[in-house]
Parts: structure tokens; C-alpha cells; sequence
């Protein structure tokens, strides 16, 4: 059948055509959400370890060998508990909020171009798809605060509100950049426009957008230092003080799907995705495969921007509110409108990446 891969045709050739495409896209849609939930758990085992090595004190180290079961003993901790609902609150938004906020992160990787020539599904408005869905997260957020009738969670979920129009239009111009350079919203011709090598990615040619959309996305994701939304120290947790449990565990998993799904959208536009860094260098037989494009490059671009995040939340004290509005406002905006406008001129002139060959 169009679409499917060979293998996947021949053992699911019983079914008809429309059979095929459900049951093939189910099974990579229920494998892709498993591998990322997987990751998002041990990545909380890798924060403590890294936070822990960097403040110089001891990680979990308990359960399991060396740790390693701890993630799972914390989904447990957190199945056990009650999940409670405040009388005073609108209930049925305050259940559907923690959804809100995880449901569209998930989505998003089904146009992320895992490895050369697979994606959930190849759109060529992917970009606009992506800019689409992770607008909506903070949605969830924003409710979770609203709904609990809380004073401190609805003063968390306004806080989150302003943060977001800040940090998503100075986003939204950072991929402009990227649009311009690769001449497509497709991810996948995102990637290969970056063909060449490691001095052929947009990080070079594109570092001031780098720096504002990788910066954003910390913000968006309300992780340390921009984690005002939250500020345990001013709010008492913010928009979700009064979930508990599971709802509680939902808001917490979305947080760290979204910092994956940041470092992977990261990857994909400023430092080309699954291709190899050593492409087009001359090695012999045997190192060949260094230079082919390939998951692994993809994981370890993804590592390397998750190991930032960690980074930043043990070295980084918390800003104050005005300084993370005036730096949105007041500094990435300007700085993205005006690197476009090089950029145009780079286009203009046929400089770098534009010349004719």
C-alpha cells in the first residue's frame, strides 16, 4: 500500500488498504508515545543525578541498582495517592486542564523526522502544525489555575499567560529565520537544507535566533530560571497547588515532554536533526557509518539540549517577574526582527548559506 513500508505491507496484506493505514499508524503512534514517556521518566533520574553532581551532593541512589529504579517508584508514590478535587472548584475543567497541558505535546512528535525517510506524518505545513499545538499547551496551564478557584493557582495561570505571549511571539519569529533559510515548513527539507557537514547547520548563520528560540523554550516549558509561574517561594506552586496524585503527575510528565520535544525541535531547526555532523568528511571504510545521517545523532543533539535544561536549573536563581517580561519584550523581539532583516539581506546579496554555487 502507498505509504506503508514494504514490510509492513506484506504482514498486514489480510487487511484492506484502510485497515492497513489505521492499524500500522496506531502501532508507531502507541510505540512513539511509550519511547517518549519512557524517556521523560528516566530524564527526572538523570535531573537528580546531574543536580546532584553539580551541587556536589549525592543523587538517588536507593532504589534499584544505583538509582536506577527510582522513576518507577515514583510513579508509583504518586498512583497511591488521593486525587482531590476542591469542592469550590469547577470540577470537569479542572480534571480536563492536566490533559490540556500533556495531550498536545504528545501530538507534536507525530512530524518529527525521527531517522532519514520516517515520520509519523510528513506535512509540508509541519512547522505551522507544531507552531499550532504548542500555543495550545499553555492552555492547560492557564485553566489549571482558573479552575481551581485558587488565589495563588489563578495568579500562577496569569503569570503563565503573559509569559507565554512574550515567549511565543519572540519564538515565532526565530523560525521565521529558519523558514527563510530552509524555503520550506516541511521538517524534514528543514533538515536536509543543512546538508554539508557540521559548518552547514543554521546555528552558524542563524546564532542569534538560536539563542532566542532555545532560551524561549526553557521559558515556555516554566523551567528554572523563568519558573515564576510555579515559585514555590512566592505562590506556593502557582497553577497546579491544588492538584494532587495522578492530575498532579500529569502536569509534572507534560513539563518534561515538553523540554524533550523543545531539545528535539531545537535539533531539528538550528543543528540538522539526524543528519551527521561529519558529513562529507573522507573516512575510511571501516568509520564510514560516522558519517551517515542516523537516529543516533538525533538522541545525542536531543541529550546534549536536555542536559542544558538540567544545567540551567542548578546554576540559575530564579528572575523576577519584570526582568523575564522585560527581556521577552524588550530584547528578544527586537533582536529577532532585526537578525530577519540581516538575514533578508544575506538572501538579498547572496551571502553564506544564499550564494550561487
Amino acid at each position: 500500500m502507498s505509504g506503508l513500508p514494504d514490510f509492513a505491507a506484506s504482514l498486514l496484506s489480510f487487511l484492506p488498504d484502510w485497515a492497513q493505514a489505521i492499524v500500522w499508524y496506531g502501532v508507531v503512534a502507541l510505540i512513539l508515545f511509550i519511547s517518549v514517556i519512557l524517556t521523560m521518566a528516566f530524564l527526572t533520574l538523570a535531573e537528580r543525578r546531574v543536580i546532584g553532581s553539580i551541587q556536589a551532593r549525592i543523587g538517588p541512589n536507593r532504589v534499584g541498582w544505583n538509582g536506577i529504579g527510582q522513576p518507577f517508584a515514583d510513579v508509583l508514590k504518586l498512583l497511591v495517592k488521593e486525587v482531590i478535587v476542591p469542592s469550590s472548584s469547577s470540577k470537569f475543567l479542572f480534571v480536563l486542564a492536566p490533559l490540556l497541558a500533556l495531550i498536545p505535546a504528545l501530538c507534536t512528535w507525530a512530524v518529527m523526522p525521527l531517522w532519514p525517510g520516517f515520520t509519523v506524518a510528513d506535512i509540508n505545513a509541519g512547522l505551522l502544525y507544531i507552531l499550532a499545538l504548542t500555543s495550545a499547551g499553555v492552555y492547560g496551564v492557564i485553566l489549571a489555575g482558573w479552575a481551581a478557584n485558587s488565589k495563588y493557582a489563578f495568579l500562577g495561570a496569569m503569570r503563565a499567560a503573559a509569559q507565554m505571549v512574550a515567549y511565543e511571539i519572540a519564538m515565532g519569529f526565530a523560525l521565521v529565520g529558519v523558514v527563510m533559510a530552509a524555503g520550506s515548513l516541511n521538517l524534514g527539507e528543514i533538515i536536509d537544507a543543512q546538508r554539508g557537514g557540521f559548518f552547514s547547520y543554521f546555528f552558524w548563520w542563524l546564532l542569534p535566533l538560536f539563542v532566542v528560540y532555545f532560551v524561549s523554550g526553557v521559558a515556555e516549558t516554566n523551567r528554572a530560571p523563568f519558573d515564576v509561574v510555579e515559585g514555590e517561594s512566592e505562590i506556593v506552586a502557582g497553577f497546579h497547588v491544588e492538584y494532587s496524585g495522578m492530575a498532579f503527575a500529569v502536569f509534572f510528565v507534560a513539563e518534561y515532554v515538553n523540554m524533550i520535544l523543545i531539545s528535539a525541535l531545537t535539533a531539528v531547526f538550528f543543528f540538522g536533526g539526524w543528519l551527521s555532523p561529519f558529513e562529507g568528511y573522507p573516512f575510511p571504510s571501516w568509520l564510514a557509518w560516522l558519517a551517515a545521517p542516523h537516529f543516533i545523532w538525533f538522541f545525542l543533539k536531543i541529550s546534549f539540549f536536555l542536559f542544558c535544561f538540567l544545567w540551567f536549573r542548578a546554576t540559575f536563581p530564579r528572575y523576577r517577574y519584570d526582568q523575564i517580561m522585560r527581556l521577552g519584550w524588550k530584547v528578544f523581539i527586537p533582536v529577532t526582527l532585526v537578525w530577519i532583516f540581516v538575514e533578508g539581506l544575506f538572501w538579498i546579496y547572496k551571502i553564506g548559506p544564499w550564494a550561487v554555487a
